[in-house]
């Protein structure tokens, strides 16, 4: 099997499962991990044979994305605010729009000269607080999950990103575990908040590979993570401290509001596909 044959091979097979443009990038992605090199090189070289560890590896990847296996989870890597993230079905796939909400923490911290102490809290991959440790020198970044072993993912990545996070595992639901953190300038999260019954709409590569606790929250408590930060924010955000939230497009006014119940005042942001997508709130 050449170069050019793999690739073709590669494409109509994912073409029976996603659109073209989505067969082509998958098919990209899969091929310069192969090979280990660019699209352009490739097209150098395209009536060379891949070896046979290649040759299986191309039939191994095709049949596992054709079960909607996330390429990300077959390739161990997702990139996220120009960092390249090992990721694995412990941690959920980074997405384009928490890029957008960490643009925004640092568009209104990076001018802050004294130091910064922040919260992440649902840790997965680190790209939240790996990404804001980079981005904003300045800070002193901790971060907690439920989950060992995303706290393990996510620790690989800070040693590989060369940061220094303060990792914890801890149940942030559980009052008595999160009263035992301190106080913080900045709390971020990404925190679960697709109802249950959203899971009928919801992509095969996503339902049946992402883990669900870092993705669903049941349909008659939606709220519950930003009702658990709202409280502890109202006694561990500093007076000049701000919250920053990704939350789900149908649920902008609800999460506004309870918060502003608890205090705060808020401002809802939309992501690049105009939906809401994000909150910053702060002590009133």
């Amino acid at each position: 099997m050449t170069v050019q044959e793999a690739t073709y091979y590669l494409l109509n097979q994912l073409r029976t499962i996603y659109n073209d443009s989505q067969a082509s990038q998958i098919t990209d992605w899969v091929m310069e991990k192969i090979t280990g090199s660019l699209k352009t090189e490739r097209m150098l070289y395209k009536n060379e044979s891949l070896n046979v560890k290649e040759e299986a590896l191309v039939k191994e990847y095709a049949e596992r994305l054709l079960q909607h296996e996330p390429v990300q989870y077959i390739l161990n890597e997702s990139w996220f605010c120009g960092i390249k993230f090992y990721v694995d079905n412990n941690v959920l796939i980074p997405r384009p729009e928490t890029e957008e909400l960490v643009d925004w923490i640092v568009s209104e911290f990076k001018k802050r000269d004294s130091l910064i102490k922040i919260l992440d809290i649902g840790t997965g991959s680190g790209c939240i607080p790996i990404s804001l440790k980079r981005k904003l020198p300045n800070s002193e970044v901790w971060s907690c999950d439920i989950s060992s072993r995303a706290i393990s993912v996510a620790k690989k990545n800070a040693a590989a990103a060369n940061t220094d996070i303060h990792f914890i595992a801890l149940d942030f639901l559980d009052k008595e575990q999160r009263k035992t953190l301190p106080s913080f300038d900045l709390i971020v999260s990404n925190p679960p908040y697709i109802p249950e019954n959203n899971k009928a709409q919801m992509n095969p590569n996503v339902l049946n590979y992402e883990p669900a606790t870092a993705l669903f929250v049941p349909d008659n408590d939606a709220l519950i993570f930003y009702a658990a930060i709202a409280d502890f924010g109202k006694q561990h955000l500093e007076k000049d401290g701000a919250i920053f939230l990704e939350i789900h497009e149908d649920l902008g006014e609800a999460v506004s509001d309870l918060l502003q119940s608890n205090g705060f005042h808020t401002t809802i942001k939309k992501d690049m596909q105009q939906k809401d997508r994000m909150v910053k709130s702060g002590l009133v």
